[in-house]
């Protein structure tokens, strides 16, 4: 599975130690940035590479994490992006829930409101459920791509 991550200034630092996590966990992770950190950058330019690079790479697997301050703002710019259904991550239980239900391809984090810990266990809960692919969910997801 190939998982792109990207953050902000917020959340670079939430960013990189997730890479290394996820690296050592046997994922095949891009990084699309910020390369350094950079107190001036803005999120939705890091949002819409994560949402672009999902969507081109024509893997259905393919997921990925944004991070910034709240976690709000990634997602918002990423849920533009039509095929992208980005969910925010603040338990395991709502994130297995965008994952199973609704079949979520990014996660977003709020970096100021999380531990490393704690982000490890989003994300191997966001990687490792599966959508169900129940038929009242697919019909959801079908209605929600018919909006943009």
């Amino acid at each position: 599975m190939k998982v792109f991550i990207g953050a902000d200034h917020q959340g670079y630092d939430l960013k990189d130690e997730l890479k290394r996590y996820l690296k050592s966990s046997g994922y095949d992770v891009e990084d699309d940035g910020d390369e350094k950190l950079n107190p001036s950058d803005d999120f939705p330019v890091f949002a819409a590479r994560v949402a672009k690079d999902i969507l081109v790479s024509g893997d259905k697997d393919s997921k990925g994490i944004l991070i910034c301050g709240s976690g709000q703002g990634m997602c918002m710019t990423a849920n533009r992006f039509k095929g992208i259904r980005a969910c925010m991550g603040y338990d395991t239980e709502s994130i297995r829930s965008a994952r199973n239900d609704d079949d979520s391809n990014i996660l977003c984090l709020p970096a100021k409101f999380l531990s490393q810990d704690k982000a490890n266990i989003f994300v191997e809960t966001f990687l490792n459920t599966e959508f169900a692919k129940a038929p009242r969910f697919k019909r959801r997801i079908d209605q929600m791509d018919e909006l943009t």
